[in-house]
């Protein structure tokens, strides 16, 4: 199967092609940045299964993004997927043609299954789009976790630094959304690589992923 990935965002492309590579053996995944290199990529394909793509990557325009592949790929789904995704955005993405809606932050398991979902031809709508923004879950920072876990290590602050880590966005916009400076956020997650013993952003996310603690 031959799947299209297309997000500015390296970090999140390499993290959900690792996933998305564990779906199926025979997934082929191909990346892209922009729209642009979306479409050249996917007319490339001599068949394409699924597309996933960034609401708000560079040539996207909006909706009107997601309307150009969908008449460049009539027969090919296309799941939208997004790190802050509001509710209204879930209704005008499945009203322009998208399959389904998938945040960033979505666990593995809830991932792949949306995915198998969309694939057998249904739509996919995130269960959290009652409420006005997907960010940062109260009910995350709450949760009672195992004595093993990694994340039971994490105080508040840095659970919520990881929560925006898994969206791709950079220290600064981390920093902007929390209140606190770029250099604060560097401190944290330091703090989180070394509970977590990793070197680096990729390894971070994907551990909190394995965690069970987003699904």
């Amino acid at each position: 199967m031959n799947f299209l990935l297309a997000d500015d965002h390296d970090l999140v492309r390499e993290t959900l092609k690792f996933f998305l590579e564990r779906f199926d053996p025979e997934v082929s995944v191909t990346e892209a940045r922009t729209l642009g290199d979306a479409i050249n990529a996917g007319e490339k394909l001599d068949h394409l299964n699924l597309i996933l793509l960034d609401l708000r990557m560079p040539g996207m325009n909006g909706f009107s993004g997601l309307e150009t592949v969908r008449r460049r790929f009539p027969n090919v789904p296309v799941v939208i997927i997004s790190g802050f995704v509001g509710r209204d955005d879930v209704i005008e993405a499945i009203h322009h043609g998208a399959v389904g809606v998938i945040p960033k932050t979505l666990g593995s398991k809830a991932m792949l299954g949306a995915i198998r979902l969309v694939l057998a031809g249904e739509t996919f709508v995130p269960s959290m789009v009652a409420r006005n923004e997907i960010e940062v879950s109260d009910e995350l920072m709450d949760v009672d976790l195992p004595a093993d876990s990694p994340i039971s290590a994490l105080t508040t602050r840095e659970r919520e630094v990881l929560r925006f880590l898994t969206t791709g966005i950079t220290n600064k916009a981390i920093g902007e959304k929390l209140g606190i400076q770029e250099v604060t956020v560097k401190l944290h997650l330091r703090g989180i690589f070394r509970k977590f013993q990793v070197s680096n952003r990729t390894q971070a996310v994907r551990m909190a992923i394995q965690s069970g603690w987003l699904n």
